[in-house]
């Protein structure tokens, strides 16, 4: 019999940890464009968040693990280290989906009291290419349409979240349920060439407006924002305007946050198209993966005039008694992103 063909065969299994020895075994189901796509053994799919900082979330659930919107500046290339992938290119070319994921949701919830945040995404899109044939994300979708009491967070770039629109009113009726549509620019060039094979940012603001004609409570992630690239207001006008054509529930902003898995592709990215813009960036995130104080502050106060103009409602408006509307706008801009540690 042929041995199973592995992502990394010059490795020892004996070297690995217990997940990259998972990952080193699984088959090769399919592949895409220069994507390869396998099953990933999986232990647990609601993952606990480890985090120093104050999230908006306990646990997190990644149906994949690596993302195939290949986004340059993305942040997450540093989970497939765990699977002792090191290229940050393989991130996006390499594509686990998670088995038995509904089975294991359903059990895992369980043991969770009413009332425990859980966010769908956070690490890679739940709705990426591979969702359209593996259907692990609606399975989830599924079980969570037959539970009650959670405060539900879903975040994509993706038009594919209208397939599951049947499931998301029955989990709205059922949860706190918020959805977060990324658009980091309007502007469809830069975007192209940002986030190569995600959705053009008109899409995603028509999957905005279809979702909330349908009811569920739904905002645009204006994130990360780029100085010099998409950190000017005339920028975050545009996606605030389309925002409220789209009738969103609120705005949110967050400045760009660079791992050092993630500077190779970004700053390659920034000499090809703004190389004015390179040597600042080395500068900025010479020392640290975060923007400093003072530029928070400063887009802090921007984001928030803008939302004020525009009438934009607020990310937690159900916390703080307001109208999904908002009548006071407000946003919030962090540099910490959504990724929890995962070891399942």
């Amino acid at each position: 019999m042929a041995k199973t063909e592995t992502p990394f065969p010059i490795l020892q299994a004996a070297a690995l940890g217990p997940l990259a020895r998972r990952a080193a075994e699984a088959p090769l189901e399919a592949t895409g464009c220069l994507t390869e796509y396998r099953p990933l053994k999986s232990r647990s799919i609601l993952n606990k968040v480890t985090s120093r900082r104050k999230l908006p979330f306990s646990h997190a659930i990644n149906p994949y693990r690596g993302c195939e919107f290949g986004c340059r500046y993305c942040y997450a290339r540093y989970t497939h280290e765990f699977l002792e992938l090191r290229n940050p290119e393989e991130f996006e070319r390499k594509i686990y989906f998670k088995e038995n994921a509904a089975w294991l949701l359903e059990q895992e919830l369980a043991r969770l009291k009413p009332g425990t945040e859980i966010a769908l995404g956070t690490a890679t899109d739940p709705y990426q290419p591979l969702e359209q044939m593996r259907r692990v994300t609606r399975s989830l979708l599924e079980v969570f349409a037959r539970t009650d009491g959670f405060r539900l967070g879903i975040i994509t770039k993706s038009t594919l979240i209208r397939r599951d629109l049947d499931l998301l009113k029955e989990m709205a009726k059922r949860h706190a349920l918020t959805v977060h549509v990324t658009v980091t620019t309007m502007n469809t060039r830069l975007a192209r060439i940002l986030e190569p094979r995600a959705p053009r940012p008109d899409l995603r603001m028509a999957t905005v407006a279809k979702l909330r004609q349908e009811g569920v409570r739904t905002g645009v992630m204006c994130s990360p924002l780029m100085p010099g690239i998409t950190d000017a207001r005339a920028s975050i006008e545009a996606v605030a305007k389309a925002a409220v054509e789209a009738r969103a529930s609120f705005l949110y902003a967050g400045a760009l946050f660079l791992k050092p898995c993630s500077r190779p592709t970004f700053l390659g990215f920034v000499r090809e198209h703004f190389p004015a813009q390179a040597e600042a960036y080395e500068r900025r995130y010479a020392t640290s993966a975060f923007v400093s104080p003072a530029y928070k502050q400063r887009v802090g106060e921007l984001v928030e005039s803008i939302c004020r103009e525009y009438k934009l409602g607020r990310r937690y408006a159900e916390e703080k008694g307001e109208t999904d509307t908002g009548e006071r706008g407000a946003a919030m801009v962090e540099t910490q992103p959504w990724l929890p540690f995962e070891g399942s």
